[in-house]
């Protein structure tokens, strides 16, 4: 360790000066993403002053649910779902079922769901929806409204009322809160508090300056034609991030409802949390790079809302950026604890963004207990970065189980 030290040190003092100027260049890089964090977080304590007022009208509602592998969950989300107070023949519920069993798809029908058997080579979300609008539009049924749930997916019984309010009043496109229906493991936990901070900050933070929320994947509306236009334009992997970037490079302004809930199961197993932020890294990425040959006409055009979404992907994610400032901070404070004061700053003001964008209900001693997880899913998320090869190319599924909420 002694050695170490000497070996740090002197490399330190023979170039002092290019030591410093890459130390300003990396913390310039880390301050910008922390203010654009803190910033929309800050924004997020604002209440929302408008409630969409009761629609006048009510439309009628395809309601998808894509469900591959699910036999012991989907059952219990669509008789959950079928307690909407919204008039029955007004919508319509729709589960693409993939490599599920003829007893479920029966139980389903028995329901009054449609069920559309698939059995791709490809088995991909996007694959699933695409397939749904196709026999959609074969069918002799016309729709205003699609609604995409995931199969775990649980939503209260004004959920379609709530819905059908906003577009009455204007809305295209619309993201519903998402929040986790499940804290029962340390995984779970810091999973539903990372939601919740994308929430507020890539939410509710950025509709209240007059951005477009991000799409999560599941919890979604669109007005159906609108939909149908750009599902078809998509490739087979990350729904939520190329939905995002064909309608923002049309002007197509996201909604989102803070008070619709969509429960949603939270990632209970390390291996789990591992391979789904794999998918969701390699996804943000390609959508990065292919966004980035739109990004100059975005700029003519002044669609910000285009441009801040390419910034928001070039960010690395929230744990990563947090690990890597502890990392600087402590390398400094042991070879020039002068150059480490900016770091712990910076480090001080991350944690007060989170700390504004976690809600208060999450901050109990299930909480405090799943911090201790961090540096394993930091190390996670870490070596993700060099295994993102074909991982937006192929489908890899999120096993679900039938939990309760609490």
């Amino acid at each position: 360790m002694e050695q170490i030290y000497y070996i740090a040190t002197n490399w330190i003092n023979n170039n002092e000066q290019f030591y410093r100027l890459v130390d300003a260049i990396i913390f310039l890089l880390f301050l910008i993403g922390v203010l654009y964090l803190f910033i929309f977080a800050l924004y997020s304590l604002k209440k929302r002053r408008y409630v969409y007022p009761t629609a006048k009208k009510k439309y009628r509602f395809a309601v998808l649910f894509p469900a591959y592998d699910e036999d012991n969950i989907i059952v219990d989300s669509i008789q959950s779902f079928l307690m909407q107070e919204y008039p029955r023949e007004k919508y319509d519920i729709i589960v693409i079922s993939d490599h599920m069993s003829d007893e479920t798809n029966q139980r389903l029908e028995e329901l009054s769901a449609t069920v559309i058997k698939v059995e791709t080579p490809r088995s991909t979300k996007a694959k699933a929806l695409q397939i749904a609008t196709d026999y959609i539009d074969k069918s002799d049924k016309k729709y205003d409204i699609i609604v995409i749930l995931d199969a775990d997916n649980i939503v209260k019984t004004n959920y379609l009322d709530k819905i059908n309010d906003a577009f009455y009043s204007g809305c295209s496109a619309i993201q519903t809160h998402r929040v986790a229906k499940n804290r029962d493991t340390n995984t779970a936990v810091l999973d539903a508090v990372s939601e919740e901070i994308n929430n507020s900050i890539f939410r509710k933070g950025h509709t209240q300056l007059g951005f477009s929320s991000a799409l999560i994947g599941s919890g979604m509306a669109f007005e159906y034609d609108l939909f149908r236009e750009n599902i078809h334009k998509i490739g087979n992997i990350g729904v939520d991030k190329q939905l995002e970037k064909s309608l923002l490079m049309q002007n197509i302004y996201i909604e989102y409802l803070e008070l619709v809930l969509t429960y949603d199961e939270k990632i209970s197993g390390k291996a789990g949390f591992y391979n789904q932020r794999r998918r969701w890294l390699a996804n943000q990425i390609s959508n990065l790079f292919s966004g980035l040959s739109q990004l100059p006409l975005a700029i003519i055009r002044g669609n910000w809302d285009y441009c801040d979404k390419l910034f928001q992907w070039m960010m690395p994610p929230r744990i990563i950026l947090f690990g890597f400032i502890i990392l600087i901070a402590c390398f400094f404070t042991f070879f020039d604890w002068s150059m480490s004061l900016k770091w712990w700053g910076l480090l001080i003001l991350l944690c007060i963004t989170f700390s504004i964008a976690v809600p208060d209900y999450l901050v109990d001693k299930r909480f405090t207990k799943a911090l201790a997880s961090l540096p394993v899913l930091f190390l996670l998320m870490f070596v993700n970065f060099f295994r993102l090869r074909g991982a937006n190319k192929k489908f890899i599924h999120t096993k679900h189980t039938n939990k309760n909420m609490d």
